[in-house]
């Protein structure tokens, strides 16, 4: 699966990533103490839904588009929906679209910090150039795996909380056992940290043994109990075909009270507004 993040922005899988983690921002910034956030693999930053990668699939007219449409949509798609209204202030089409890293940046309180880290040149530059006069908002092109556990490193030495972001491409083998193994490494240093994954949803199988991985490589760093794992799930469609993207979901390792049911409301709405026949959502808590 080709997932460099233009091609998809603002489709299904960008709304319930972005409404999760705009409702984390919200909670973890509503609480005392400076903030790190470190997201492993943050792409350009911003996107243009004209441009030729993201009209290659056409994804966001079953996604952004519907959401920026519907005035009863929930509210934990409120902020995604502010800030993609003032990057199209000029009414009609939404032709721009903010990425995680912008999302993030614009939500961060004076002493806070975001390390946005990509490997591509020509993302990392156009990062830069969208986070430009971002307060306490750094780009470095480097290894995001790496630099995850590095920063945990630093939180826990400085007394930093600590929220992690993985999106990988998932174009390489090895993408599954590395978030099990960042898991457990940012644990490891930080037990407090916050991470959410988001994980596309091609087979059951696939999906469950990532589950398991990801619950084992916590349970392991911590030497003990793991932190509840919240998981909300989006399938446009029966999973019958292993080859397409069927679905997507979001697991968070240590969520803040309420978070759940903002996922929950997420997940609902775009099963119902974006999937197909057989759609549907699941939010729990394991």
């Amino acid at each position: 699966m080709n997932y460099r993040h233009a091609f998809h922005a603002g489709n299904f899988a960008d709304l319930l990533k972005h409404a999760v983690v705009l409702d984390l921002m919200g909670r973890l910034t509503a609480a005392a103490g400076p903030l790190s956030v470190v997201d492993t693999h943050a792409g350009a930053g911003a996107y243009d839904l004209t441009g030729a990668l993201a009209r290659k699939t056409g994804e966001a007219e079953a996604g952004i588009a519907r959401l920026m449409a519907d005035d009863a949509a929930p509210a934990v798609f409120a902020t995604l929906k502010t800030a993609v209204a003032k990057m199209n202030a000029g009414g009609g089409p939404v032709r721009h679209y903010p990425g995680s890293p912008l999302l993030i940046a614009l939500r961060l309180r004076p002493g806070d910090r975001y390390i946005g880290c990509e490997v591509r040149p020509d993302d990392g530059a156009d990062l830069k150039a969208n986070l430009r006069g971002q307060a306490g908002a750094a780009v470095r092109l480097a290894d995001g795996w790496t630099t995850a556990a590095a920063e945990a490193r630093a939180a826990a030495k400085a007394g930093r909380r600590l929220f992690v972001l993985i999106d990988p491409p998932f174009e390489r083998g090895d993408d599954y056992p590395a978030i099990a193994e960042a898991v457990g490494r940012v644990l490891a240093a930080a037990p407090a940290a916050v991470i959410a994954v988001w994980v596309p949803i091609k087979d059951l199988a696939t999906f469950d043994s990532l589950l398991g991985d990801v619950e084992d490589a916590a349970a392991d760093a911590v030497k003990g109990t793991a932190p509840a794992l919240l998981v909300s799930e989006v399938r446009l469609r029966p999973l019958d075909d292993p080859m397409k993207m069927n679905g997507c979901a979001m697991l968070v390792l240590g969520a803040p009270a309420g978070t759940e049911a903002g996922a929950r409301a997420a997940a609902d709405w775009i099963a119902a507004a974006c999937g197909g026949p057989g759609a549907k959502a699941l939010t729990r808590t394991i």
